[in-house]
């Protein structure tokens, strides 16, 4: 655990400001402790920040995604379609559903109005097996890549 210092006057403080918000965007805080003081320059705040050192999001780190943010509503309503799937291929074989289809390839099968697995294999990280073992399941018919 570390510990850090910061003291913004409180009339003219916004780059003390400024450089805190940075630095509480940074780091994970375990602790804040906030004081309000008063010296021969005028008032000012105290805070103490208590944090860990690593807690930088590593190399590729993926912030979550709020899928409903970003696809349209019907785009969205498919894609709720295919983890509804999912879900249930995933309990019935056992495994967790990012091991049939991840997010990111949910929302991308889910821009397809006519799914098929022709379609299936434009979206990134979907390959021929995962066509070939989940097609039947996912696409708008029963049609499979040999079908095409």
């Amino acid at each position: 655990m570390q510990i850090k210092i910061f003291t913004i006057p409180i009339p003219d403080g916004e780059r003390q400001n400024e450089e805190l918000n940075s630095f509480l965007r940074s780091k994970r805080v375990l602790q804040t402790e906030g004081h309000i003081g008063r010296n021969a320059q005028g008032a000012y705040w105290s805070f103490c920040i208590r944090y860990l050192e690593d807690s930088v999001p590593k190399p590729g780190f993926k912030p979550k995604i709020d899928y409903k943010e970003v696809l349209d509503e019907v785009t969205f309503q498919r894609f709720s379609q295919l983890r509804e799937i999912r879900k249930n291929l995933a309990r019935d074989e056992g495994v967790t559903g990012y091991a049939i289809f991840t997010d990111e390839e949910l929302a991308g099968l889910a821009k397809f109005e006519l799914l098929t697995g022709s379609a299936m294999l434009q979206v990134k990280g979907v390959g021929e097996k995962k066509v070939e073992r989940y097609a039947r399941f996912f696409t708008n018919n029963s049609d499979s890549v040999a079908n095409e």
